[in-house]
């Protein structure tokens, strides 16, 4: 992917706790085709000289949370509270989200899949899904499908 100043992106970095960690800003600077990028993070003043490939553009399906706990699936109420937590991502990530209709408890459509919500981005419909990661049974994914 090329990027050019001004994109918004979302950058994948470890934390001060060495946990993963998940930033927003713009890019600042591009040194070259297949260079590093500047990236200006959100809230901070300076930049960051990054690789390309540890950052994407901020779309409605880059957006996504990573969760520890299978009870966040298995659980309604939990189930539920993932659409809120997707929305808070999203607004951080600085995306525009037209509409958000909640299916309830959500719809399981697969094992470990279940189905939390429709919404509408851009003219476009998308489905924000919660999928219990195959190769990390403890984990849970959370993002938006293209319909």
């Amino acid at each position: 992917m090329t990027f050019s100043p001004g994109d918004r992106v979302r950058y994948e970095c470890e934390g001060d706790d060495g946990l993963p960690l998940v930033r927003y800003g713009f890019i600042g600077g591009v040194a070259g085709s297949s260079g590093p990028v500047v990236v200006m993070l959100d809230g901070e003043l300076g930049g960051d000289v990054v690789n390309e490939s540890q950052v994407q553009p901020v779309t409605v399906t880059t957006v996504e949370l990573l969760l520890h706990g299978t009870d966040l699936i298995d659980e309604p109420e939990l189930r539920r509270g993932l659409v809120s937590l997707w929305s808070a991502e999203a607004d951080t990530a600085g995306l525009d989200v037209d509409a958000l209709n909640l299916y309830g408890d959500g719809e399981c459509d697969s094992p470990g899949g279940w189905c939390l919500a429709e919404l509408i981005a851009g003219g476009d419909r998308y489905v924000l899904r919660a999928v219990q990661l195959p190769h990390e049974s403890e984990m849970v994914r959370i993002r938006a499908e293209h319909v």
